[in-house]
């Protein structure tokens, strides 16, 4: 038995029937292939920081930060690199091993550009992974951050083609893609994902995890976000989404992706932890850490310490494994596989 073979070339009903299997059955089988490739108790940890909020002249639907919806978010200007460095130098003695900064800007201006560089610098030196989230970036702009040493940037396709115009019209689904392949082309990795629970069909989940399995290379990050409702945002007032439907979201995402760190992403501050055990059963296995992201609220560090403990999960201080590591964690999950009764009396 080999481990799962890479595919770029998923059909939206394949998918489909992923997401209609019997709950216990995708677990299973998004496990099983999660621990084809990972420690299934480690999870990686990432903090996020605003480092420029508001006014952001985008008009997504969901967030609190566009200039086109009255919301509690006030308009702030580009943080200053010392804070910045403070806010990541907290960050790493709470335990992330990655720093991910997000501004509000429909794409990064050149006046921009000193402030962020030397942010990225002076994150590296600390021995942190940093990431990015800028909005659009044009292919000289990538290279830009790249020569700078940006290790990962941010940029989520947030739905399916199909319901993209439900969401957003100032920015086209092509736009996006164009910055996915801008980012890519200069050698950084990708994170990319989106977020369930604005309204869409479970067609249209499937959709959103299809455009992402099938980019030339698969993101190495994946946030699957639960939509979080601000007051004054026109998604405000939506249903829930049911609990179970996210945690298929998860279990599909790493079926379809089976090298990228899936991220339990924003929507955490509502999830009980059961909820959340549940999506690292299904092969989520990174998170952010700290009380809010960009503007809305997360977990506070130490309740996900006390999960982790509780579960027996410990954050991943490193991007992957060593060839011997990865390949222990391979042979054990074949055994497992093979020997079900002799891997459980065994551990």
């Amino acid at each position: 038995m080999t481990t799962t073979t890479l595919r770029h070339d998923w059909q939206r009903e394949e998918i489909e029937a992923l997401f209609a299997l019997p709950f216990n059955d995708l677990l299973f089988q998004a496990q099983t292939i999660h621990r084809q490739h990972f420690d299934p108790n480690k999870v990686q940890v990432s903090t996020l920081l605003s480092i420029k909020t508001g006014a952001c002249p985008e008009d997504c639907k969901y967030c609190p930060q566009s200039a086109h919806y009255r919301t509690d978010v006030d308009r702030e200007r580009l943080l200053a690199v010392e804070k910045v460095l403070e806010e990541a130098e907290a960050a790493k003695q709470q335990g992330a091993s990655r720093f991910c900064m997000g501004a509000a800007w429909r794409n990064p201006k050149d006046r921009d550009m000193p402030y962020v560089i030397a942010m990225i610098e002076g994150v590296k030196k600390l021995g942190l992974e940093t990431c990015m989230t800028l909005g659009m970036l044009s292919a000289e702009q990538a290279q830009v951050l790249k020569q700078a040493g940006l290790d990962y940037y941010n940029h989520n396709l947030d739905t399916s083609p199909e319901f993209y115009g439900e969401i957003i019209s100032t920015r086209t689904y092509h736009d996006r893609l164009q910055t996915l392949s801008n980012v890519r082309d200069a050698g950084m990795k990708v994170c990319a994902g989106g977020i369930v629970g604005m309204g869409e069909s479970r067609r249209d989940r499937a959709g959103l995890l299809q455009q992402l399995a099938n980019l030339p290379k698969h993101p190495e990050s994946v946030p699957v976000n639960m939509l979080v409702k601000v007051k004054g945002t026109p998604f405000a007032e939506l249903d829930d989404l049911d609990p179970f439907e996210f945690v298929r979201s998860i279990a599909v995402a790493r079926i379809l992706m089976p090298q990228s760190f899936v991220r339990l992403s924003a929507g955490r501050e509502t999830m009980n932890d059961e909820l959340q055990a549940l999506c690292f059963m299904a092969g989520a296995n990174s998170i952010f850490y700290g009380e809010r992201l960009l503007t809305t609220p997360n977990p506070e560090a130490n309740k996900d310490q006390l999960l982790f403990e509780r579960l027996g999960i410990a954050p991943l201080q490193q991007d992957g494994y060593s060839d011997e590591v990865h390949e222990a964690v391979i042979e054990d999950a074949l055994y497992e596989q093979e020997h079900p009764v002799r891997y459980y009396e065994a551990n």
